[in-house]
């Protein structure tokens, strides 16, 4: 694989080398326009090792400088200069994940197993080097402190706290297997990651003859063909491993007995017998995450990680997850009595399995809404979707796009574009686009920031980000068309985009996405609302072959059925969220994994048709790194706060297109990053806090009043 990425990368016309002052390219600065971009036509898989030692090493001397400054602590010799150091780190560490996620091949993967644990030490190392601790509290301290910016202030804060939950304070011991801990928990998630990554390339579904694409819509039968091309397979077609192409095919296929065995490939990852499976790697994940929480002076894990959210306290989560908990799964065991009477009426014989939900929903949906999903996805061209979310992003956020092609990128299907303040034509940073799946790439999609806007001492650095996913790419010269569940999540993941874009602050730590867990997901999710719009629909929702736009009455059928399935889609998310949360609860975590997710989703009284969204062996978001562990809950908190701030366009002002509205979203929220309190800046928005109410309503569920 390594061999195919350099050639790829070497043969693509838009890569263009930049002028080195070092042999081993990670090490050269980032050069050229927009303040400097990543040389990934110059990248050598062999210079990664050297070059993580080399910047490790320069962040920890500019941090030992900082640490033994003889003069007395300041906000600028201390606290600015913390956020001045180890550039070069971050940028071999931005490149470094970005083939860990997009280019992980046999040869990137050693290396990674060797070298993740190496960043996990020189992070213990500056969380635990007590004269730079001394030097911030002094700051933390200082009466003087109250003469900083409030966004100074919140950065003193931020480290302060940090490294107070990072250990500074424990004695020495504990930091010694606090670093221990940290260090096997690195290698562990890489351990996971690859893991993961090998079932879903491994395993996939081979379409032998043409009764096996009975049911599927010409695009998917296509993709199904590239795919198997791409593999070399000499069968007719293959559905990849990927919720890209499961989920459609779970959807579509008339063939139960192919649905179930997709079905059984996809849920299967990680927890097939091979040495792949993941359940020893995890057991053991959460077994040091407990005793590390345990060091920290934390009863559990979960207690540690919800210290510097917005939720705080485990319980609190928990009482917001089963509010919901409940109503979904009354919507749910209502859909299955509607997709039950059809099977029936079919003379199926059989009862919903959970192979059956998604084609049995889709079929209730046109019953009850004459709302198709194959009437619907001949309009949502990938290609003219990117131009309808750049057009919000216009409308609402004041950017625009031009796409440009004198920068490097990192494969051939990615491409850049420059993005500027319509109103100003100041450039506020670019966006990286890489829409297709291929091996080495991990599933689903996501947002990445490879540099965090700032502008310290007045120099502003502008953001680099990219958006992530896996669409097949099809036959050539034709349109890519997605689902709707799709565009939705091309909408949510260019959120997180727009939150790095808007950034207009001061200092790296506190910029963009870097906000607590539980309020990250909210801009994404609040965006998702636009792609329903009329005004995007009729401009950007074209019909692939006439050009047309989406008729407005299959618009107005889509508006009546936007709650649809909705309690599919949460009982699908929250059972994930609420495993989660239980096993991060645990002061000894020696379970059985299979077991404990059997026992759990049994008390929870799962619908039977449904399984998590994310199984234990496969949860990649808890697994894969600390971000998300105890954490997952996070899509539902912020989901309450997305449907209120919804709310402010929809009730309180008019329609989803209010500048007013607008403004303050933008002031408030997608250009403030963390440098003020999230709870503050929402009701700085809003006018008042969020209640789930507003999330209710958007679902379509019952209100159940406290008593």
């Amino acid at each position: 694989m390594k061999k195919i990425i350099l050639t790829l990368l070497m043969s693509t016309p838009i890569l263009t080398s930049q002028a080195q002052t070092n042999p081993n390219s990670l090490l050269n600065k980032w050069t050229g326009l927009y303040g400097g971009v990543p040389a990934f036509a110059d990248y050598k898989l062999n210079d990664f090792k050297p070059a993580i030692t080399a910047a490790i090493q320069e962040k920890l001397v500019e941090l030992d400088k900082i640490a033994n400054n003889p003069k007395p602590a300041t906000f600028e010799n201390t606290i600015a200069a913390i956020e001045k150091a180890g550039k070069m780190q971050s940028q071999v560490k931005a490149v470094f994940d970005l083939y860990s996620s997009n280019l992980n091949s046999a040869e990137f993967s050693a290396i990674e197993t060797e070298m993740s644990p190496k960043f996990s030490e020189a992070r213990d190392k500056f969380y635990q080097n007590a004269k730079l601790f001394n030097r911030i509290a002094s700051v933390y301290n200082s009466p003087s402190k109250n003469k900083l910016t409030p966004e100074q202030q919140r950065l003193v804060w931020f480290h302060y706290s940090n490294f107070v939950r990072e250990g500074a304070k424990a004695d020495a011991n504990s930091k010694t297997r606090i670093a221990q801990i940290n260090q096997e928990l690195a290698s562990l998630f890489t351990k996971f990651s690859q893991n993961l990554l090998a079932d879903e390339n491994d395993y996939y579904l081979e379409l032998k003859t043409e009764a096996d694409f009975a049911g599927l819509p010409a695009e998917l039968k296509n993709a199904a063909i590239a795919e198997a091309k791409e593999r070399n397979l000499k069968v007719m077609g293959c559905i990849a491993n990927t919720r890209s192409s499961m989920e459609p095919f779970l959807t579509f296929s008339d063939r139960r007995d192919l649905r179930e065995k997709a079905f059984k490939i996809f849920t299967s990852r990680g927890d097939n017998a091979n040495a792949n499976n993941t359940n020893t790697v995890l057991v053991q994940i959460l077994k040091l995450r407990a005793e590390k929480a345990k060091l920290l002076g934390f009863e559990t894990f979960a207690d540690w990680s919800l210290s510097n959210t917005m939720a705080q306290k485990p319980e609190k989560t928990l009482a917001l997850m089963e509010s919901v908990w409940q109503p979904a799964v009354e919507k749910v065991l209502q859909d299955v009595v509607d997709m039950q009477k059809m099977v029936d009426a079919e003379g199926g014989g059989f009862k919903i399995a959970p192979w059956d939900y998604r084609y049995y929903a889709e079929k209730v949906r046109k019953a009850k809404y004459d709302v198709d999903a194959n009437q619907i996805k001949p309009y949502l061209q990938l290609e003219k979707l990117r131009e309808g979310m750049f057009w919000v992003a216009g409308a609402v956020f004041d950017l625009s796009f031009k796409q440009i092609s004198n920068v490097p990128v990192f494969y051939s299907d990615v491409r850049v574009w420059e993005v500027s303040k319509k109103s100003t034509g100041k450039v506020v940073g670019l966006w990286y686009f890489d829409p297709y799946a291929r091996k080495g790439k991990r599933s689903g999609a996501w947002m990445t920031s490879y540099r965090e806007q700032s502008n310290i001492d007045g120099k502003e650095v502008p953001t680099i980000v990219s958006n992530n996913c896996n669409f097949i790419k099809g036959n050539d010269n034709e349109p890519i068309l997605i689902s709707w569940d799709d565009a939705n999540t091309l909408f949510h993941e260019f959120g997180h985009a727009l939150h790095g874009l808007c950034s207009n602050v001061t200092y790296p730590s506190l910029s963009g996405t870097n906000t607590p867990r539980d309020y990250v997901e909210f801009p994404s999710q609040i965006l998702e609302r636009w792609l329903s719009t009329p005004e995007v629909l009729n401009k950007f929702a074209l019909h692939y072959k006439t050009g047309e736009p989406m008729p407005m009455s299959l618009v107005e059928r889509i508006e009546k059925a936007a709650t649809f399935n909705e309690g599919f889609s949460t009982v699908e998310t929250l059972s994930s969220a609420l495993v989660d949360m239980k096993l991060h609860l645990f002061e000894n975590p020696n379970i059985d994994p299979k077991q404990f997710e059997k026992e759990t989703l049994k008390k929870l009284n799962m619908p039977a048709e449904i399984v998590m969204r994310h199984r234990i062996p496969q949860f990649g978001h808890i697994f894969s790194g600390d971000d998300y562990a105890a954490g997952y809950y996070g899509y539902l908190w912020a989901d309450v706060i997305s449907a209120d701030a919804t709310e402010a366009f929809t009730v309180d002002g008019k329609g989803l297109y209010d500048k007013e509205v607008a403004k303050r979203l933008l002031e408030n929220v997608f250009s403030v990053g963390n440098t003020i309190d999230p709870e503050i800046a929402y009701k700085k928005f809003r006018g008042k806090a969020a209640t789930s109410d507003a999330l209710m309503r958007a679902r379509n569920f019952p209100i159940i009043k406290k008593k």
